[in-house]
């Protein structure tokens, strides 16, 4: 973790830190919708079990890091959701061939 000497410092290592979380969130949602393709059911597609895992996962991964188990969830729910309504149109294009 970097040292900051000013509130300056400070923050444009946030705004760094933000243009790689949106990286990151960009190549997640690329990857469900390719996971889209390998799926045969709507129900696949939502994979409740699935959220459920990565939700208890990121929650522990929070705790294990010192940071809010709520606030990461809330974040993980929100991105997955909309993720999951991406991989749903994607389903539905790719099945109507």
């Amino acid at each position: 973790m970097k040292k900051c000497n000013s509130l300056e410092e400070v923050r444009i290592e946030l705004d760094l830190i933000d243009d790689q979380l949106v990286d990151l969130i960009a190549q997640r949602s690329h990857l469900v919708k390719q996971a889209a393709s390998f799926k045969n059911t709507m129900e696949e597609v939502k994979a409740g079990s699935r959220i459920e895992y990565i939700l208890q996962k990121v929650r522990h991964s929070a705790i294990q890091k010192g940071i809010s188990p709520n606030m990461i969830s809330e974040l993980f729910k929100i991105m997955i959701d909309e993720m999951v309504e991406t991989e749903i149109s994607e389903f539905r294009n790719s099945s109507a061939f």
